[in-house]
């Protein structure tokens, strides 16, 4: 399984980036896909994630309201709409694919995914 991440940029606060991550080879069986973020010092986070079999899409609180999640039906895809950005968005944004069937809570754990892109650089500036 390959991802590949598109769509980070540098922006200012208050603006807006599209991210998009399209996955290739043995993707039949999973469950949904993810993205999280890293900043310099910092853990990855979760950001946000979305479920196949419903299209249910989870959130972390701090990007809720402004990050939209969205499958491409056409494919083993996503797209991440990230509006009014802040200067505490700027991260490594990477796309992630778990390998097995799980729960909706799982979505948001950084173990249950396998598969991970290479991550593009997000940059908000103040």
């Amino acid at each position: 399984v390959q991802l590949q991440a598109s769509g980070g940029g540098l922006v200012q606060a208050g603006g807006s980036l599209r991210l998009s991550c399209a996955a290739s080879g043995r993707t039949r069986n999973s469950y949904g896909m993810g993205w999280f973020r890293q900043a310099p010092g910092k853990e990855r986070e979760f950001v946000a994630a979305i479920r196949w079999t419903d299209y249910s899409t989870s959130y972390a609180a701090s990007v809720k309201g402004r990050f939209t999640i969205s499958r491409d039906n056409a494919k083993v895809a996503v797209n991440l709409q990230m509006n009014s950005l802040k200067p505490e968005d700027t991260a490594v944004y990477y796309c992630a694919l778990p390998s097995d069937r799980g729960t909706y809570s799982s979505l948001s754990d950084r173990a249950f995914y396998k598969y991970w892109g290479q991550g593009t650089q997000v940059t908000v500036s103040s």
